[in-house]
């Protein structure tokens, strides 16, 4: 059974992602989130029947999934408008700014053999656990009525079967000016201001970036001195560049002598930095820049910052330094979002590079957190290595994704946890440990943090060992769910 991960559902695209269970999926979104028809759109026009965006990232089997899933949306009688290749976070803009629902098409950082769906509700947020189990809920009970091609499945909450025929099954429509709409906004984020004279290098993944950030920095008066990984051809997506892998751009942005370089997700809604050095910013130094020089103009509401448990001991040691609260709550940019709107606070972020402003986005946006740090450094006047420096100063941490064959089996491995009270006990305030199961792979996500680097790997290396120990190592059975 499909269930939902931590940024919606993922898989290897035609088998664990089947069209038959994409197309099913659509109409099950089609129930759960279907729009109130008549809405008005941009310019005042008013749709003749609900409406449902879908866009993709650049990935060979998007197309296929896409066209499944805007015929399971069609066959409810749901108008789709195809805003094709485009980021998520412009997806989730005109999401917003058409108060449609919508969906992604996207595995974001994986690689290009897997694919996803990523759903938004009408405004562009991500979906809430209640509306995540509820959809979980329709499509089974659509494929338990005779699998995902039974176009007379039970309607919701009914005992008769219906099916949507003639002028009422949903049409295929394209927005040709949306991903134009979306550019004109980022830039008008920056209020005027340019960037003349900063030199950069892109990095775009050979992602949905490839088609807007270079538009984006060129239109803000940025040097792009290159672009790199700005050719997708289906399967180069995130395939030894972006955000997962910048050691090219690092390279690029010293031998070309540029000021900064900015590498993108698959999917574009993380960003990584490289100074003019060659090393790399991570998501932790971003956010701390972010948040300083927001509280220094007084845009940064309560005081306070909002991180995930992976972010590292030092940012809290420098934020305390600078005066501002962190507020820390589980991995994924959704619990992000969510402690940002309960308590209207203006930023948060992750280590990965997941940064939401909340006043000028509903979710992470990559080249959006690019454009402003870009902005920054050319507002502050020193580079960015120094600013990076400056912002926070790393504990030594390690990160590792052990593979295993039983990633639902970690709850309950004592002797795994016991090997973790163990090393908290010896660290004490000097350092942390954190394990947790990958939401959509096979995977056991491992962060240990110590006063010293090797202490730090003999660490995850006694975890390791344990893990596999407790939970097997890949090929075993063990049981456990699919990874999707």
């Amino acid at each position: 059974m499909l269930r939902f991960g931590t940024d919606g559902v993922r898989g290897l695209a035609n088998a664990d992602l089947s069209p038959e269970l994409v197309l099913a999926l659509g109409r099950a979104a089609a129930r759960v989130l279907r729009p109130y028809p008549a809405l008005v759109g941009e310019a005042g026009a008013v749709a003749e029947r609900p409406r449902f965006l879908v866009g993709r990232d650049t990935r060979r089997s998007g197309p296929l999934l896409q066209a499944a899933l805007a015929a399971g949306l069609a066959s409810e009688g749901l108008d789709v408008v195809d805003v094709g290749v485009m980021p998520t976070p412009a997806v989730a803009f005109i999401s917003a700014e058409l108060h449609a629902p919508a969906a992604v098409i996207s595995a974001s950082h994986n690689p290009y053999w897997d694919n996803g769906v990523k759903f938004f509700s009408a405004g562009g947020l991500k979906l809430v656990d209640e509306v995540e189990e509820a959809l979980e809920a329709e499509l089974e009970q659509l494929l338990a009525a005779g699998g995902p091609g039974t176009l007379r499945a039970t309607a919701p909450g009914r005992g008769a079967p219906t099916a949507v025929t003639g002028a009422d099954v949903g049409r295929f429509v394209a927005d040709a000016g949306a991903l134009e709409r979306y550019e004109r906004y980022v830039v008008g984020c920056l209020q005027g201001r340019r960037l003349d004279g900063l030199q950069v290098v892109l990095d775009c993944a050979n992602g949905s970036a490839s088609a807007t950030a270079p538009q984006i920095f060129a239109a803000a008066g940025a040097e792009i001195r290159s672009v790199l990984a700005g050719e997708p051809d289906g399967t180069n997506i995130n395939d030894g560049c972006g955000s997962t892998d910048p050691r090219g751009l690092a390279s690029a942005v010293v031998s070309q002598g540029a000021d900064l370089g900015l590498a993108f997700d698959g999917d574009a809604d993380r960003v990584i930095a490289v100074d003019s050095a060659g090393n790399v910013v991570d998501g932790d130094r971003l956010v701390a820049l972010f948040a300083t020089d927001l509280a220094e103009q007084g845009l940064l509401e309560g005081a306070t910052v909002v991180v995930t448990v992976m972010t590292n001991l030092g940012f809290h040691q420098a934020m305390a330094a600078a005066g501002v609260k962190v507020h820390t709550v589980a991995v994924g940019d959704r619990s992000v979002l969510e402690a940002l709107d309960a308590n209207g606070w203006a930023l948060g972020g992750e280590q990965s590079g997941h940064i939401i402003f909340r006043s000028l986005a509903t979710t992470g946006d990559g080249v959006l957190s690019g454009l402003l740090l870009a902005d920054l450094v050319h507002r502050k006047g020193p580079p960015l290595g120094e600013l990076a420096a400056a912002a926070l100063r790393r504990s030594p941490q390690v990160l590792r994704s052990v593979a295993v064959a039983n990633r639902d089996g970690l709850a309950g491995a004592a002797a795994v946890w016991a090997e973790v009270e163990r090393t908290e006990r010896i660290l004490g305030p000097r350092g942390r440990v954190l394990l947790r199961p990958s939401g959509t792979e096979p995977l056991v996500r491992v962060m240990v943090e110590a006063p010293t680097e090797e202490e730090a790997e003999q660490v995850v290396e006694r975890l390791v060992g344990a893990l596999h120990a407790a939970l097997g190592e890949p090929g075993e059975s063990r049981g456990g769910s699919p990874a999707l």
